[in-house]
């Protein structure tokens, strides 16, 4: 059903310049008034109030959209046969924003807005809106052209809220979302290090919704948000809400301070202060106030301290210049027709006269140091050469004539979303959202001349976003002239964890991280715990790996062992060899006979069982390490005690009892005796590995930085061992002592009896020094005791009969022996 339109135009926008007949139209909404002082009986629709506050800069943006169309209809190229009208209001207030959107929604040459069932089909008076300019009117006039999909593309409302299509189908914008203000802002506080800031904004979707978002990112980073709060609205410098924020501002002690306001809002928060004589600060400023006039105006603002902030990119001055000439010769052409219709107050001339005599005062864009009015027009521009190109395509005028044709709404946003053309240097085009593919500038203030200026330091750009600033170009207003700081905890050294004082996360204390841990740079509060096989210092962000330690068979203190044992088992198989070129001498049948070789090969065993400490522990060498050394040596202490035994049995039991030895030698006494006593060793050695396996352990806790890689072998295994041998060895030496005062050539007393007791002595050493030394260190000194023993035992009993048959053979005949045997029985007849 029809809706009627609510009230006509005022006389101001009907009337030429502010419209002008086209083959398609474009509706421009601009204000270029305030709202009224007085009140009203009714919502005020009509612009041109007498009462109403005129605005340069919206009657600036509105010549800056004529210009542009004026420009296209004279291209050859752009819409070659085309002419584009407009249809300009001056929205004033909401109802006037709301009157103008329903007039550019009215049907084509009618006076009503009809809602149809379907938009395929719904052809209004214009094809696209222009505007507005706030972000409060935009977010009504979205709603209602995007119910009918007529684009709208706004050069001024940057809420982040608009770019959501589900809400605002046909919206777009030529000025970036503030969602990349907020991005951008967020990495310039992060390329600085500033961790510690107080937010503000205004108190209007503009700043609510980029405080938010601010938020949000900066606590989901390393920044704490100090404070947070909202600047009033409709307040002047005396105001104590306005006081009571500067006051908490520097309560907080922050060096920066965000704030993300419109203009209109930040003038009285700025004027107090400066009233409060606030210093030294770092000012984060949003776009829409950092480079207004209104504010570095304030009086004394120059001392507040270092201003920085987002800018809309430069606009290309050859632009501005034409756009000058345009408006220089357009006003005079008004001014010309004011003067032949004269001064009266009639229907458009003298209404336009008006309003075009209240613009004079309006800066030139290529000379005034505020480039508000240049960056806005420059938006206003682009979005009407992005509804011309999107008509050019639509239309078919790439063959150089376009078909005039009928242009719905929706064909139209279809083609304007997909433009991509480059207009004086700068990409124009959309994303998925309708953002413009814009990013920002980084501008500061600078106050080193007379005047205020402002230098543009660094970039931030878009897809991908990346945020790069020239330090070299920053003029910081402190004493030092450095940049700033701002945390609530310096930092800590490498290697200290942060310790949390309260509820931000940026305010801690510093602990060092023990040994054994690290401080990973991805959980800067908590020192984590190295692996099993790694180590780290304190104060530590990285854990090392151990070395791992064993005797190898390179190192200089296993050269030093391994030549002994190396020259123990040359020595031992050059006395085997002497013996058996010696074999049927007395002195070889006295030391045991065929007995000397089972002895010397149980000491050459248990020489190689030496072997088994060099190089990298396995599990077999660690198996062969003590049983192969215990039982070798209980096999020659058995051919000891046996020897021993048969020669004590021959001298002094043989006449007391014979039958005593005859009956050893029948059943095989030594044989069995060896055997048994082998045996025994064996079974306790192989018990005690079955009860608890020799294997290869890594030991952790002899050093931080060391892993001791050695054989573990069984505590029961190593006791049953040793107690076996020390008992062995007591047998032995008391069967030796009871021969001491046999013949000489049988008397081995002195000689092996100080085997025996060095052999415990080692025992005894090896025994004390176990729980000291550790590692290579506790190898080397079991085979040092081993070597000792096998040394002693090998020197006490062969040596002295290896002397005997190289250098005395005289003494190795049986007439010597047989004398020595007389004299030994003559004595014992005396006795």
């Amino acid at each position: 059903m029809p809706l009627p339109a609510l009230l006509c135009l005022c006389a101001a926008a009907a009337a030429a310049p502010f419209t002008s007949p086209g083959d398609y139209r474009l509706a421009g909404l601009f204000q270029m008034h305030g709202p009224a002082p007085r009140a009203a009986a009714r919502p005020l629709v009509d612009g041109c109030d007498d009462a109403a506050t005129f605005k340069s800069h919206g009657y600036c943006l509105s010549l800056a959209m004529r210009f542009a169309v004026e420009e296209i209809n004279n291209s050859s190229t752009l819409l070659p046969n085309i002419t584009l009208g407009y249809d300009i209001h001056d929205t004033c207030s909401e109802p006037a924003s709301l009157h103008a959107t329903l007039r550019a929604l009215a049907r084509k040459g009618g006076q009503e807005v009809e809602v149809l069932p379907t938009f395929y089909h719904y052809e209004p008076e214009a094809v696209a809106v222009i505007g507005p300019d706030s972000t409060r009117l935009a977010l009504t006039t979205a709603a209602v052209l995007g119910v009918f999909l007529v684009p709208e593309i706004s050069y001024e409302a940057s809420l982040e809220m608009l770019s959501l299509k589900r809400f605002y189908p046909s919206f777009l914008r030529t000025i970036p979302s503030d969602r990349q203000q907020v991005k951008a802002i967020f990495l310039l506080l992060q390329q600085f290090g500033w961790t510690w800031v107080a937010l503000l904004g205004s108190n209007n979707a503009y700043g609510r919704d980029g405080l938010d978002a601010l938020h949000k990112l900066l606590t989901a980073s390393d920044a704490c948000v100090a404070y947070r709060g909202i600047i009033p609205v409709n307040k002047d410098a005396s105001s104590p809400e306005l006081h009571n924020l500067v006051k908490i501002l520097m309560d907080v002690r922050v060096n920066v301070t965000v704030v993300f306001s419109n203009r209109q809002s930040a003038r009285p928060f700025f004027e107090v202060v400066v009233q409060r004589n606030v210093t030294g600060m770092v000012w984060v400023g949003s776009e829409d106030w950092l480079l207004a006039q209104t504010i570095w105006q304030v009086p004394g603002i120059q001392s507040i301290g270092s201003v920085i902030g987002m800018s809309a990119e430069k606009t290309e001055s050859t632009m501005l210049e034409r756009f000058e000439s345009w408006k220089t010769a357009e006003e005079s052409a008004v001014a010309e027709r004011a003067g032949s219709t004269g001064a009266g107050r009639g229907i458009g001339g003298s209404t336009q006269l008006d309003c075009t005599q209240r613009c004079t005062g309006c800066h030139s864009l290529t000379a005034a140091p505020d480039t508000y009015d240049a960056q806005a027009s420059f938006n206003v521009y682009s979005a009407v050469y992005a509804v011309a190109h999107g008509l050019h395509d639509l239309l078919g005028c790439a063959s150089g004539a376009c078909s005039k044709g009928t242009v719905y709404p929706w064909q139209l946003l279809q083609k304007i979303r997909q433009v991509n053309f480059t207009l004086y240097k700068s990409r124009i085009s959309f994303d998925a959202n309708g953002d413009i593919h814009k990013g920002y500038a980084i501008a500061m203030w600078n106050w080193s001349g007379p005047s205020w200026a402002f230098d543009v330091i660094g970039t931030f750009s878009v897809n991908p976003d990346r945020l790069s600033v020239d330090r070299g170009k920053i003029l910081w207003h402190t004493k030092d002239r450095q940049a700033p700081t701002s945390v609530c905890s310096e930092a800590c050294q490498p290697g200290e964890m942060r310790l949390q004082r309260s509820h931000h996360r940026c305010c801690f204390s510093c602990v060092a991280c023990p040994p054994g841990t690290f401080l990973n740079r991805s959980d800067l509060y908590s020192c984590q715990s190295c692996g099993v096989d790694e180590w780290a210092p304190a104060r530590s962000e990285a854990c090392f790996n151990r070395t791992v330690e064993f005797l190898s068979w390179s190192e200089p203190i296993s050269w030093a062992l391994l030549t002994p044992t190396v020259l123990l088992m040359l020595l031992t198989a050059g006395l085997a060899v002497l013996f058996a070129l010696n074999a049927s001498t007395p002195v070889v049948k006295s030391a045991g006979g065929k007995m000397c070789f089972l002895m010397l090969g149980s000491l050459a065993c248990a020489c190689s069982s030496l072997f088994c400490y060099f190089g990298e522990p396995t599990r077999h060498t660690c198996l062969l390490q003590l049983p192969l050394f215990a039982i070798s040596l209980a096999v020659f202490l058995s051919c000891v005690a046996t020897r021993a035994f048969q020669i004590v049995c021959i001298f002094k039991l043989n006449a007391r009892w014979p039958a005593l030895y005859a009956a050893w030698l029948r059943r095989r006494g030594p044989l069995l005796f060896i055997a048994a006593s082998t045996a025994a060793q064996a079974v306790l050695c192989l018990a005690a590995e079955a009860a608890s396996p020799s294997a290869p352990r890594r030991d952790y806790a002899a050093s931080p930085g060391r892993v001791l890689l050695e054989c573990a072998p069984s505590a029961a295994a190593s006791r049953a061992a040793a107690a076996y041998t020390v008992l062995l060895s007591a047998c032995c030496f008391a069967l030796s002592y009871a021969g001491k005062d046999l013949p000489a050539s049988y008397n081995e007393a002195k000689c092996l009896a100080c085997s025996l007791l060095l052999h415990l002595a080692c025992s005894a050493a090896v025994l004390c020094t176990q729980g000291v030394l550790r590692g290579r260190e506790a190898a080397a000194a079991r085979l040092l005791a081993a070597l000792c023993t096998l040394g002693a035992l090998l020197g006490g009993y062969f040596l002295p009969r290896a002397f005997v048959v190289l250098l005395r053979p005289r003494l190795n005949t049986p007439e010597r022996f047989q004398a020595a045997i007389q004299r030994y029985a003559r004595r014992r007849a005396d006795a």
